[in-house]
């Protein structure tokens, strides 16, 4: 893709003193509904895919695209999904810690290099670097975003088809302005964070 930096520099380097390196990254952190998304994803050896960016930087067609790359290239991956009910009892940073710990876990090992996008998971038995934008700079860090992304709105856009009142298929549960205005009408679902404020539409 023209323009994009090639990821994977800093990966390899990484790789000189480990057996893999493995990505973690999540998605929908910010939303008012809908899971909290994390994936993991181990790579043994960086292939070079110029696609294979900061999921924010991709469409939802060119994720999709990527996707299919990403997962022919030999990597190992594990998604971890916290719901609204734990958010809501522990909060929304400590959902996310938890998550990227179970998926980071079950693919780490002692020689491993784990990355994750600026939250720190604690002691994973093997190295762990947080960067802030490690997502753009990391080839690791945004397949997982992909991979995280991809499966998140599969699950938002199969809500919004089972009650389309919220239109999540649109806006996969982030505080949109119609989002909010259907919370104004009908109040929030199970589904919803409770524990997460939004400004209504007729403030």
């Amino acid at each position: 893709m023209p323009g994009r930096v090639v990821l994977g520099a800093r990966d390899r380097r990484l790789l000189a003193d480990a057996d893999a390196v493995i990505g973690v990254d999540e998605v929908g952190r910010g939303a008012l509904a809908g899971p909290v998304v994390v994936c993991a994803a181990r790579f043994e050896t960086i292939p070079v895919d110029d696609g294979v960016q900061d999921s924010k930087q991709l469409t939802a067609r060119q994720r999709e695209e990527t996707l299919g790359r990403v997962l022919r290239m030999g990597a190992r991956w594990a998604i971890c999904e916290i719901g609204p009910e734990v958010i809501d009892r522990i909060n929304i940073l400590e959902a996310t810690r938890l998550a990227m710990r179970a998926a980071a876990l079950s693919l780490a090992g002692r020689s491993s290099v784990v990355v994750t996008d600026h939250v720190d998971p604690g002691d994973l038995g093997c190295r762990v670097i947080s960067p802030t934008r490690a997502d753009r700079d990391y080839f690791c860090v945004a397949a997982a975003s992909i991979i995280a992304k991809v499966h998140r709105d599969r699950i938002m856009i199969l809500m919004g088809r089972r009650d389309p009142r919220w239109g999540w298929q649109c806006n996969k549960g982030y505080g949109t302005t119609a989002h909010r205005a259907a919370l104004d009408r009908w109040g929030p679902t199970s589904s919803h964070r409770l524990s997460f404020s939004w400004t209504s539409v007729r403030a």
